[in-house]
């Protein structure tokens, strides 16, 4: 039997992470995870909401929270390391401060909402690691990795501070999903070092610099491609590389995939499907993968 989940995909999975909405639910579905959108949800608050008007933020946070619960299809599944992180901190603050309780509820209350009930938010790389499990990734692997190893970047936010699922400073849950679909993965140290986040647009030369240490280091541990669990991640490490081959006059272009892209190509996906076309760097190396992937299918027809 298929099983259920409520979705929040966030503002990032409407624009620039689409790509990571498309591979999402083309994965789940290949592995009978039904996927319910929330009805009319909103931005949860992240990133500039928390800076100025943090009552505001966790209102906003708390109303996807309250529609989660009043859905009724079980655990909230949000893959945006932001939402995932706005969203545990809302309930944590709304449990612990008591102003910031009075004030959530009094928001629900003028839109008549119920209030917040515990609703349990997972990102889907736990769920995968926890609720479909390796065995059965390594079962619903069909197509052969023939690239290089990968470098699995975290990212800041889905790791700390409200990750319960796996080790905060080294976790390893992506690298043994990946490997048990036949995907192998370089050591990579700086996998929870930050990117820059928004740095990239206020302040390019520091956030350009973050994002070319870890570009860098990917490659010198012989990695063929990155793979990442949050769309402000791939986005940095995606789109600014002319940038810096530009600034730097280093030859580095290498691909920046979501994990769900890597592990639906694994599973037989269609490439369109999980958005791997929208890709800017690399575009030279993921067409090698499917002209690889095509002949090896084709042969075996």
């Amino acid at each position: 039997m298929p099983q259920d989940y409520s979705y929040f995909p966030g503002c990032s999975l409407q624009g620039t992470g689409v790509a990571y909405d498309e591979s999402v639910r083309a994965l789940f579905a290949l592995l009978d995870l039904k996927l319910h959108e929330l009805p009319e949800w909103n931005c949860c608050g992240a990133t500039s909401y928390m800076s100025i008007d943090e009552g505001s933020a966790f209102v906003l946070s708390a109303r996807n929270l309250s529609l989660a619960g009043q859905a009724k299809h079980g655990d909230l599944v949000t893959p945006c390391s932001a939402c995932f992180l706005v969203l545990k901190k809302t309930q944590d603050y709304v449990e612990h401060y008591p102003a910031i309780a009075t004030k959530v509820q009094q928001g629900l209350q003028a839109e008549g909402l119920p209030p917040l009930n515990g609703v349990q938010v997972r990102h889907p790389l736990e769920i995968l690691y926890n609720d479909v499990g390796l065995d059965r990734i390594k079962q619903a692997s069909v197509r052969p990795w023939r690239g290089a190893p990968v470098a699995c970047y975290y990212g800041c936010q889905l790791v700390r501070p409200y990750c319960d699922s796996d080790e905060q400073q080294n976790p390893t849950h992506m690298e043994e999903v990946l490997k048990a679909a036949g995907i192998p993965t370089v050591e990579y140290a700086l996998k929870t070092k930050c990117c820059g986040g928004s740095l990239t647009g206020t302040i390019p030369a520091v956030g350009q610099r973050l994002n070319y240490i870890i570009l860098k280091e990917a490659i010198r541990k012989g990695a063929g491609a990155i793979v990442t669990v949050c769309p402000l991640c791939q986005y940095n490490l995606d789109a600014y590389q002319a940038d810096i081959r530009k600034s730097t006059g280093e030859a580095i272009d290498i691909p920046v995939l979501y994990f769900s892209q890597a592990l639906g190509w694994a599973m037989g996906a269609d490439p369109k499907a999980l958005g791997m076309q929208r890709s800017i760097a690399g575009k030279k190396t993921i067409k090698q993968w499917f002209a690889a992937s095509e002949r090896e299918e084709k042969a075996h027809v």
